[in-house]
């Protein structure tokens, strides 16, 4: 035992320095399902136009906390109406200590929602599920294009560069 100690010991002041991260916790904000045409939309024999639109908001939380929301607005519809309609907000509340401040703005706009994206995902499958649709599995989103799109129109000083949010349309399902 007194060689761990003397092994980690002498290793202590740089681990205090080392960046760390958490996730302290994630949970739906926010969520709204509708199926505003049942029971006649089961009865379309028509493909819906699917429209998928998300946003990502960073704001503090405490010290050394922040929390990311992927806001994403889905919707489903053709010429004879909507089929279905989701909202969700999706949260993660992170912890971050001694994380260089140039890459502060990286990680929470690229690295957390990367991490909540698969959980955010399912509860739209599911959400879509349940109003009687196949489940709707969303594709990939590149937080980090996404991310760089939003630092060069910063720098060529298009308006809303600074102010915490992404909004981008991922590829259709």
């Amino acid at each position: 035992m007194a060689d761990q100690e003397a092994n980690s010991g002498g290793n202590g002041a740089g681990d205090d320095s080392q960046p760390q991260v958490s996730i302290l916790a994630q949970y739906v904000k926010d969520l709204s399902v509708e199926n505003p045409s049942a029971p006649q939309v089961f009865s379309w024999q028509v493909q819906p136009q699917l429209d998928v639109q998300f946003n990502l908001n960073v704001q503090g939380a405490g010290e050394g906390v922040h929390e990311v929301t992927l806001k994403f607005d889905i919707s489903a519809r053709s010429d004879n109406g909507t089929h279905f309609v989701v909202d969700l907000s999706y949260g993660g509340l992170f912890s971050l200590r001694n994380v260089p401040d140039e890459m502060l703005s990286m990680f929470l706009m690229i690295e957390a929602p990367r991490l909540l994206f698969p959980f955010a995902r399912q509860v739209i499958s599911e959400a879509v599920s349940s109003t009687g649709f196949p489940p709707l599995m969303l594709d990939p989103i590149d937080f980090a294009s996404a991310y760089m799109a939003q630092v060069e129109a910063a720098q060529q000083g298009a308006e809303g560069g600074s102010n915490g949010s992404i909004e981008q349309a991922p590829p259709q399902a």
